[in-house]
């Protein structure tokens, strides 16, 4: 039988543009790719095979009218594009997930995965009592702790919440403002040795000094509790780090005097490790704040999240710098 001209053959009908449910599919398979490094990887995490997830990418890409990954055999490299793409996709997919939570109501229970952002001595020890309570009082939900000092991009790092000390400088978050955390001067017994204890800041600074980085260098202000005198003290540290137990531990070895967090320092206190000194004199307390990105909608989990923290951190603190 002959073939029918190919002007008569029907012509094949193009491809629907993808729904609403289509695109986000295709934006979490790209925020994959991008996040596991390969299409095999991302396709082994969602379970999936490679081919499928090359066709999500050439089908976001033909739907955007751009490319947004550079491939070859050993390498995978977004576009300017690409990147552009990757960004704006994170924020839409978790503005999207907030405004089903929302629609479902602060009643539900919270579920997903919550990520936040923690001070390392704070988050490896006074923080993680409420962080178990949290737990415990949510099944569904897990939560990725993750610890360091920098400043936090939310939508870049894909971070939830974090609990921040210190001033907040960034006008473009919620900042809830949680806890005081008191500092006091200490050192080790064998600093004082040959020398009379300090009874006035001006003492202190004829002594070798540690410093922490984040909130002092080489000088600070220590405030009489009972009449609120200033004295400024001015020193060139023998240490300086970023790290709260990096402090304490050197601290602790003599190295010098160092101004700390009183919880930290209170159990080395109690048992003759350090001394307390200058008690009448103290550094300002440092605030405690949980921060997390200004939003119309906000997940249970991250409501939970912060209604609980409000509640439990400054017993944490009370608890931890309690006389024993």
């Amino acid at each position: 039988m002959p073939r029918p001209p190919k002007s008569a053959r029907p012509r094949a009908l193009p491809k629907p543009p993808p729904t609403t449910a289509d695109r986000l599919e295709l934006m979490q398979t790209f925020l994959r790719i991008v996040d596991a490094g390969s299409l095999s990887s991302a396709a082994a995490q969602l379970g999936t095979t490679q081919p499928t997830v090359s066709r999500r990418l050439q089908a976001l890409e033909r739907s955007l009218g751009l490319r947004l990954l550079q491939r070859s055999t050993h390498a995978m490299k977004l576009t300017e594009d690409g990147a552009r793409c990757y960004e704006r996709a994170k924020e839409l997919l978790a503005n999207w997930e907030m405004f089903e939570a929302d629609l479902r109501g602060a009643s539900d229970e919270p579920e997903g995965t919550l990520r936040v952002v923690v001070p390392h001595a704070f988050g490896q020890q006074l923080l993680v009592e409420p962080l178990t309570e949290y737990l415990h009082r949510h099944p569904r939900v897990s939560v990725e702790w993750l610890l360091h000092d920098r400043a936090v991009d939310f939508i870049a790092d894909g971070i939830d919440c974090a609990i921040h000390v210190g001033e907040v400088k960034d006008p473009s978050v919620v900042a809830i403002r949680v806890a005081e955390v008191p500092r006091i001067v200490a050192a080790a017994p064998s600093v004082l040795t040959g020398r009379s204890r300090p009874t006035h800041p001006d003492e202190l600074a004829r002594l070798p000094w540690l410093s922490l980085r984040t909130f002092y260098r080489n000088e600070l202000s220590l405030t009489h509790v009972a009449t609120g005198e200033a004295q400024p003290i001015v020193f060139q540290p023998r240490l300086s780090t970023d790290s709260l137990y990096a402090l304490r531990s050197a601290a602790l070895k003599g190295l010098g005097i160092c101004v700390a967090s009183a919880w930290v320092l209170h159990e080395d206190i109690v048992k003759g490790r350090l001394v307390h000194l200058v008690p009448e004199w103290q550094a300002s307390a440092l605030p405690m704040y949980l921060l997390y990105p200004a939003a119309r909608f906000h997940p249970a989990r991250l409501r939970k999240f912060v209604a609980l923290m409000r509640e439990l951190i400054p017993t944490a603190l009370a608890v931890a710098t309690r006389k024993q």
